[in-house]
């Protein structure tokens, strides 16, 4: 089998970036095995997080249903277009630090009638609930994604949570479920994932991993299967590579208590604001996506220890950049706005290679945020809506959802450095590549240990500034295009610039 370490990288040749001339094209070998099966590529594993923070939720994704910018049933319609396009396959809500202070009942019956409640977490904000769990499903559905519920421990009770779960999927008779089709959803919204609490190690309630873990089998005693929809249970996991808490709170969970997931947030720093990133920092925070694969392979490792069937599975459940403030940019925008950039694409690639390579151990990631927030898709802004780069890394590793995740090597080389996943589909071959370097690019031979390729084609995102976007005054500036790559017998061709993210699809025989 190859590894890694079997490969050389040399360079030498020219791309003009923003930092003056670059180093060329070096020659630099992948290798493919498609006859070496990980695992399938959950869709999940390309899901995403919306949190009542800052305008990802209001004047993001909810105008209001009498709002002038075009919706449908108040949720803005740009927006849902895009996501349905994408394929957004779950979707978490509502937080975030803003779950343990959620109340499910504020966000229920006419909208009128409903408390205005301030957002303590996020700015002292008053919000008016105008966005609830009637309207979060219907989101879900219009979008075609999986509803993920995040619930309130921090500041809530096992009975409400209990309730909230019945209220959501009993099917009828019982009076939650009346009050339900009184509110217009006769049918159960039928949720199967369910976050017992969120960050309880720090904002839902700065517990210890014992005390959350007595928090968990209180709460996790109370919430039942009913009708057809089986829960999936969520633990609160490390923020980072915790492995200390991880330790902690699974020695005070027994067995018998039911857990079908653990979540481990894992945010990659910027030192700088969006748009004034140095190479520096650059290549630091693309960097930390390495460490992100160590955490997954740790926790899952000190899981494994007390799970030795793998009953529980790991979610990464909050992940992305997240780079200084621009304070005029929150004052206009809202709380925690980032400008998207290259950089940013090149991160989210990064990830969801990390999540392919290691599509075994994982159950199902989600990107923060969905718009507006941190590591955005869309960027909104009253009648205005664009997608981001990070929505185009996402549409160019679509393709991966669904196909068997096989084995693929990369040079070995300091990070940040060239990364790769492959995956399989019957007799397709899709291939992620993502070149983070700033100054360095490669002609890549990508070579099939086992069968043989042809039909490849190719699309890449790229732009040679890393700290370029798509604005509201320029949304196309950067966007997938179709991009020169050959196959020939065991090897398929290609040439990187420096910063981007390619994705090559071919047709694979002999395997």
């Amino acid at each position: 089998m190859f590894t890694r370490r079997t490969f050389l990288s040399v360079a030498m040749t020219a791309w003009a970036t923003r930092q003056g001339r670059a180093q060329g094209p070096s020659t630099e070998k992948v290798v493919i095995e498609p006859g070496e099966a990980i695992a399938v590529i959950r869709p999940e594993l390309h899901g995403h997080f919306a949190e009542h923070l800052g305008t990802c939720i209001y004047g993001g994704l909810w105008v209001g249903r009498n709002s002038p910018i075009p919706n449908i049933n108040g949720h803005r319609k740009q927006a849902v277009e895009w996501l349905r396009e994408l394929g957004i396959p779950v979707l978490r809500w509502p937080g975030g630090c803003f779950a343990d202070d959620y109340h499910w009942r504020d966000g229920i019956g006419p909208p009128e009638k409903r408390p205005r409640r301030v957002n303590i977490h996020w700015g002292n904000y008053v919000e008016d609930n105008s966005f609830g769990t009637h309207e979060f499903i219907e989101l879900c559905r219009l979008i075609g994604a999986e509803p993920y519920i995040a619930g309130n421990v921090g500041s809530g009770t096992p009975q409400e949570m209990r309730d909230w779960v019945e209220y959501c999927n009993y099917p009828s008779g019982s009076t939650l479920a009346e009050e339900r089709a009184a509110n217009g959803s006769p049918e159960p919204f039928r949720v199967r994932y369910w976050g017992v609490g969120n960050e309880n190690w720090g904002c839902g309630g700065n517990m210890t991993p014992e005390e959350y873990a007595a928090h968990y089998r209180r709460f996790a005693t109370y919430l039942r299967d009913f009708g057809d929809t089986r829960l999936f249970l969520i633990a609160c996991g490390p923020g980072g590579n915790n492995l200390e808490w991880t330790r902690r709170f699974m020695e005070a969970m027994p067995r018998r208590v039911r857990m079908h997931g653990y979540a481990m947030h894992y945010y990659s720093s910027g030192k700088n604001q969006a748009t004034k990133f140095t190479v520096e920092n650059l290549r630091a925070q693309l960097a930390t996506f390495w460490d992100l694969e160590k955490a997954v392979l740790e926790q899952r490792a000190l899981l494994d220890k007390y799970d030795k069937d793998r009953r529980i599975g790991l979610l990464v459940d909050e992940w992305g950049v997240w780079d200084r403030m621009d304070p005029e940019e929150e004052k206009r925008y809202g709380r925690l706005f980032q400008q998207i950039t290259m950089r940013s694409a090149l991160a989210a690639a990064l990830g969801l290679n990390v999540f392919h390579r290691q599509a075994d151990k994982l159950v199902m990631g989600n990107l923060a945020q969905t718009v507006n927030v941190l590591h955005a898709l869309l960027l909104a802004d009253g009648p205005r809506c664009i997608r981001t780069t990070t929505y185009y890394a996402f549409e160019l590793m679509k393709p991966h959802r669904g196909a068997t995740a096989v084995r693929a090597h990369a040079p070995e080389a300091p990070p940040p450095s060239l990364s790769v996943s492959a995956s399989r589909r019957q007799d397709e071959l899709i291939v992620t590549l993502v070149n983070p370097r700033h100054d360095t690019g490669a002609e890549l031979e990508c070579a099939v240990t086992k069968g043989s390729v042809r039909a490849a084609r190719a699309r890449i995102l790229h732009h040679p500034d890393f700290n370029a976007g798509n604005t509201f005054d320029a949304p196309d500036r950067i966007v997938p295009r179709d991009h020169p790559v050959t196959a020939s017998g065991a090897t398929v061709r290609l040439t990187m610039p420096p910063l981007s993210i390619v994705t090559i699809q071919a047709g694979l025989a002999g395997v």
